[in-house]
């Protein structure tokens, strides 16, 4: 094989995780390291724009994918995912979240991820991140990943957040701090009211290294194996079957849905599932696919008066005003405030995460607005369903078959329930009902049991946040090395036993931190 197409570390997929990586290992100069991604750069001005985020899915940014119908809504459910340099955190909608201490411990303790504590993974959240208002000793402030406040917040996410403490939530300035719980504004990872993702944060401070190489547009197809040793990657460059090896490692970061796909592909996974679809088994893993679940959102909608919505902003002079100043309504991340609580006694942490939007966002704000609106939303992150990735094809270019098995378990549809309850009674007190005209979805918020059960079924939508299909325990060791083979290990979402209650991406990235530093001492 020639020289250049040999490289001591090959990453799959330049998303969250893989543009980390990237940065990490190539700092090391004597590292020869290639990251690949599917897609193409990240130039579209919408992925710069907070408020633009929703007009990149269902385009070439986007894999596009989609679930089977699901058998508890009887609805099928789209899942963008980023195709693009930054993946998911070029089009996500940026808000930094960790997740609870509860979360990790319980990796640690329940799932056998030893060294995955909360007061492991504290220093590479710390690591990671710059955050412009708040310092140690929980947060970094100097970290490549830019956290702030968002430059532009709506008079009723102001709102919102007053009434949900005056219907009894507490309040708080620190999603991150000691306690979790509570109402507030959401910080994001923006820098100067500009979206940054991990492509920024990351990657282009490391493009000048000699040791680094980027190859976009570049969709692996298989691992390649030498026995049970992973020696490199089959890719499509630009449509033309290339392989490249890789002396130390490959490194999968292509996320929950990208990665458990390829070990399939790659004969490492259910060996029963591999041998229907004709792919030679290198490793019997039946963990490979399982475990997959997500965090569904529900919202209520009202229609609003005495007030504007963020969707006016969408003018040729909102941009304009934009470009001049990064800031105004198109600054906004769209989901600004939220809150995190119990919906029941006696949990051992939040199961409830709540996000505002002062617009019409549902059906993954694919919709045109067609009057002024406001919107929360429930998004269970205490997740009991579980469900699974398949391959339906040997092909790579074929979608995976995704079921998340949403409300397999019904205590999941319990506490959506229970929280949309709650969104409609905030929605009656505080200083946000004068804003609210009527109920716009669903059409009453008068609503019995029954009337709630079919709005879940009907409005259900991912919140973005797929893990576990390349599980801790199940499928890699706590290293992150794949069981069953040598030279391979995942870094991404998939590896997460449990999803972290609050939005993934900064756990994601402290993923990659972490993985860095195990790498490095292999």
């Amino acid at each position: 094989m020639p020289e250049q197409d040999s490289f001591d570390y090959v990453i799959v997929g330049a998303g969250s995780a893989g543009c980390v990586l990237a940065n990490r290992l190539s700092e090391d100069p004597s590292a020869r390291v290639l990251l690949l991604e599917a897609g193409g750069e990240d130039t579209a001005d919408e992925v710069k724009i907070p408020a633009a985020f929703a007009s990149l899915f269902k385009t070439k940014w986007d894999w596009n994918y989609e679930t089977v119908e699901q058998k508890h809504t009887g609805k099928t459910a789209y899942w963008p995912r980023g195709r693009m340099l930054g993946g998911c955190s070029s089009i996500n909608a940026m808000i930094y979240i960790r997740g609870n201490r509860a979360d990790y411990d319980g990796w640690r303790d329940a799932h056998g991820a030893t060294g995955w504590g909360w007061d492991d993974v504290l220093p590479y959240f710390k690591r990671a991140e710059g955050n412009q208002r708040f310092g140690g000793p929980l947060h970094g402030t100097d970290g490549p990943l830019h956290v702030e406040d968002r430059r532009f917040t709506h008079e009723l996410s102001h709102a919102w957040v007053d009434s949900a403490v005056s219907w009894g939530l507490k309040h708080t300035d620190d999603f991150n701090g000691e306690s979790q719980e509570g109402a507030g504004l959401y910080q994001v990872t923006c820098k100067r009211g500009r979206r940054w993702s991990t492509a920024d944060a990351y990657l282009r401070p490391a493009l000048e290294r000699p040791n680094l190489t980027v190859r976009t547009n570049a969709q692996v197809t298989r691992v390649v194996f030498e026995g049970t040793r992973a020696v490199g990657v089959s890719y499509l460059d630009k449509g033309v079957p290339t392989t490249v090896r890789a002396d130390a490692e490959v490194l999968l970061s292509g996320g929950a849905i990208n990665s458990p796909q390829l070990l399939m592909l790659s004969g490492v996974g259910p060996a029963e599932h591999l041998r229907e679809l004709g792919i030679d088994v290198v490793a019997a893993l039946p963990g490979v696919g399982d475990n997959l679940h997500d965090h569904p959102a529900v919202g209520v909608i009202w229609s609003t008066k005495g007030t504007t919505d963020i969707a006016d902003s969408a003018t040729p002079a909102g941009l304009v005003r934009y470009q001049l100043t990064k800031r105004g309504p198109l600054a906004s991340n769209i989901g600004e405030a939220g809150a995190f609580y119990s919906t029941r006694d006696g949990l051992a942490a939040p199961d409830m995460q709540i996000h505002v939007a002062p617009t019409l966002f549902y059906d993954n704000g694919m919709r045109e607005p067609t009057c002024p609106g406001f919107t929360s939303a429930a998004t269970l992150v205490d997740v009991a369903s579980r469900g699974r990735l398949r391959l339906k094809s040997a092909n790579p270019l074929w979608k995976p078959e995704i079921d998340p098995a949403y409300y397999s378990e019904s205590i999941d549809l319990e506490s959506v329930k229970s929280a949309l309850r709650s969104l409609i009674e905030i929605g009656r007190s505080g200083p946000l009902a004068k804003f609210l005209d009527r109920p716009f979805l669903p059409a009453t918020h008068e609503l019995s049991d029954e009337a709630l059960t079919e709005h879940v079924r009907e409005n259900t939508q991912t919140l973005y946040h797929p893990v576990g299909t390349c599980a801790i325990g199940s499928v890699v060791d706590p290293d992150l090395k794949v069981h069953g083979v040598s030279g391979l290990r995942v870094v991404d979402a998939s590896v997460m036993p449990v999803v972290p209650r609050g939005n993934t991406n900064a756990p994601t990235i402290m993923v990659a931190e972490k993985a860095a530093d195990l790498i490095r001492a292999r």
